[in-house]
């Protein structure tokens, strides 16, 4: 598609205005290879031979489709038979449109399965390829060569990236205005160009992922040795889908995405200034051998702005070795810092700075490196920019710049740009750069392992969903217990009975005092209703269980009501209540959540997210990512919990909500870490019997 030599535009029109005529001016104006109009009512378009049919045109590499909807299905099917294998379907008025282009899409995708097409679109902007000139879009801006390729969902976007970045000299290798994706989407040129030695960087804007977990298959592997920055838009909870879970509550769209991507190795950004930042520093910089950073500045205002920009960053300020300490005070006036970040003062010349970015460069504890300047008579800029480059040439640790002004800085900027060193007016621009190299670097040293698993009771547990379509009900509560049983998944001992009688026997065997619980998948929420009765004692039991009874009555008269759950009471102020959830993206599928759990979890919202199925270095590193982590690792004094079990738990249940794609929801909130064991106090998950 990219590498094309014939290219046919079919709907090729000399009419101004028409996007036939602006396809036809963007191919004929850059394209090396052969530009074959079609359009059955004219002999030539713009002093170029016109075909009647595809068919008469001989072979053709890619064919472009500017023609109304109505006939571009048609359109499209005659390439195809006429033996073309790549088409970009420019025409709007499908699934955008509603029931009647949806339908026109399917037969898209239809033709696409039937001869192998490799299909962009439809409504969509075009595509293009500098290399070969190749500009298959109806934009006004072509793009400048260079190394960054670049996807997006919105085409309006893509020309306003290029018409923008040919102000901030900015190239690109290929770009593509993806559409409806009908066909290709994402995935596949993430892919394509993951492959291809000429694209340093994938960028692009996306507004969904067609298949979540190809996506993260696929990028893992890309991002090895390509790195992906995009903006994904949609980040607010209005697009959420409601839940009946805490999972499904606090989840919403977004965190599926934040979770997916970043498991990808996907640098999700939320801006198109951080879009471009993060590129410019990936494409021209190496990557950091520590987040240390180093700061040189003839300016202490700049230099103190630095240094907070690293403080709010994942970076942190290089403690400088005793000879890096001595050795600049060797070299800098009295009056100079040489502690981080470096003041060279403002009456610094060429040298001084020279000598002081040498001295930064070489302590082993540097990673990386920022320059700024404030301007003044003394430095010029275009011989700061030569000196800058040439010592990150000699030491091979990343350096941005911060040369501060206007017209001064434009010389300056040029050298620094063809040797790959970005510059930012902002130094917070210029840290979150770094930021961004060392999450890469991060990322390319990760090592995957597959999903754990463990031997389980499968059958069992499918008999225990399958009772909820048996009763053609789709929640289910502390009946749900035998499912993590299933699983072992610790529960505590007990059982559900239907008779106050039933509930003093079970209490007896337990011993007191016990806990006991209304069991109704109608009521879910049992403690705002007082269904929840903790430390029972024996004697008590069976008016507990009366009381019970009456309560859920009263509060839903016609709810379906399945008994008392009667359990040994767990020691809640020995341990800490945690919530592992699952809630079933659209896109992604299971996403798991960890967190404080309790009945505030939905108020205090301290979780993480992860796609299932997850090895045991994510779900260990879910642990770790709450805010609320300490008490788990015995913070204050506290004993620390079995990490390990909690570890175990999530592991399990990543497993159990794989294996059945029916459940839609699940909570296991609270499960109690204690310092020697983790157990499941209660559950309740939402099934797609349809599915069972």
């Amino acid at each position: 598609m990219f590498d094309a030599d014939r290219v046919a535009v079919i709907g090729a029109s000399e009419t101004e205005g028409s996007i036939g005529r602006a396809i036809m001016d963007n191919l004929l104006e850059d394209f090396d290879g052969t530009v074959i109009p079609i359009n059955p009512n004219a002999d030539s378009v713009l002093g170029v031979e016109c075909y009647a049919e595809i068919d008469d045109a001989g072979d053709v590499d890619l064919a472009v489709v500017a023609v109304p909807a109505r006939i571009a299905v048609d359109e499209v099917r005659e390439a195809a038979e006429a033996g073309v294998r790549n088409v970009v379907v420019i025409s709007a008025g499908f699934s955008e449109t509603g029931s009647e282009g949806a339908a026109r899409e399917r037969d898209l995708r239809q033709i696409a399965d039937e001869y192998g097409l490799n299909l962009v679109g439809p409504n969509c902007l075009g595509i293009l390829s500098t290399p070969s000139g190749l500009n298959a879009t109806f934009g006004p801006t072509n793009a400048l060569p260079g190394t960054l390729s670049f996807l997006s969902q919105s085409g309006a976007f893509v020309t306003a990236v290029l018409d923008w970045a040919n102000d901030q000299d900015i190239g690109f290798k290929d770009v593509v205005s993806l559409g409806n994706k009908a066909v290709l989407n994402e995935t596949d040129f993430v892919q394509t160009w993951g492959d291809d030695p000429d694209t340093d960087v994938i960028i692009g804007y996306l507004e969904s992922i067609e298949d979540g977990r190809a996506f993260i298959d696929r990028a893992r592997a890309v991002t090895q040795s390509t790195p992906i920055v995009l903006v994904k838009s949609g980040r607010t909870e209005a697009g959420a889908q409601a839940a009946s879970s805490h999972t499904g509550a606090i989840a919403g769209s977004d965190a599926a995405y934040d979770a997916g991507l970043a498991q990808a190795g996907v640098l999700r950004v939320d801006t198109v200034q951080e879009l471009f930042d993060f590129a410019r520093a990936l494409s021209g910089q190496p990557l950091p051998s520590t987040r240390s950073v180093g700061i040189v500045s003839n300016a202490g205002g700049p230099g103190v702005m630095t240094t907070d920009a690293v403080g709010d960053s994942d970076l942190e300020l290089a403690s400088f070795s005793e000879p890096t300490i001595d050795a600049l005070q060797e070299s800098l006036p009295d009056e100079a810092n040489v502690y981080n970040p470096v003041d060279v003062i403002g009456d610094a010349d060429l040298e001084r700075f020279r000598r002081a970015l040498d001295i930064v460069l070489d302590d082993p504890g540097v990673g990386a490196a920022v320059v700024l300047s404030a301007p003044t008579a003394i430095l010029a800029y275009d011989r700061l920019a030569e000196m800058i480059v040439d010592r990150q040439a000699a030491h091979g640790k990343p350096i941005v710049t911060c040369l501060m002004g206007g017209e001064r800085t434009a010389t300056a900027e040029d050298a620094l740009r063809d040797a790959g060193i970005p510059n930012y007016f902002d130094p917070a621009r210029a840290v979150n750069s770094l930021d961004a190299l060392a999450d890469y670097d991060a990322i390319r040293n990760r090592t995957y392992q597959e999903p754990t698993t463990f031997d389980v009771d499968r059958d069992a547990g499918a008999a225990i969903l399958q009772s909820a379509a048996e009763r053609e009900d789709n929640r289910m509560g502390v009946e749900a217990m035998e499912l993590l049983d299933a699983y072992d998944i610790p529960t505590p001992e007990g059982t559900i009975v239907e008779t106050p009688e039933a509930a003093v026997e079970v209490a007896e065997g337990l011993g007191e005092p016990v806990v006991m619980k209304i069991v109704s998948p109608d009521i879910l929420h049992k403690s705002d209703i007082g269904g929840v009765k903790v430390g029972v004692k024996l004697a008590d039991v069976g008016d507990a269980f009366e009381d019970l009874v009456t309560r859920a009555r009263n509060y839903q008269p016609d709810a379906t009501l399945l008994g008392i759950q009667v359990q040994e009471q767990v020691d809640l102020e020995a341990g800490t209540e945690t919530i592992v959830g699952m809630n079933r993206d659209p896109q992604f599928g299971p996403l798991l959540m960890f967190g404080l759990g309790g009945i505030f979890v939905e108020i205090l919202e301290d979780t993480t997210f992860r796609v299932a199925p997850v090895s045991e270095p994510e779900a260990a590193e879910m642990t770790r990512e709450i805010e609320s982590a300490p008490l788990l690792q015995g913070a204050r004094g506290r004993e620390p919990v079995d990490i390990d079990g909690v570890v175990e738990t999530i592991l399990r249940v990543s497993q159990l909500v794989t294996d059945f794609p029916a459940i839609l929801e699940l909570d296991i909130n609270p499960l109690v870490a204690l310092p020697d064991r983790v157990t499941a106090i209660d559950v309740r998950l939402t099934v797609d019997t349809d599915k069972l």
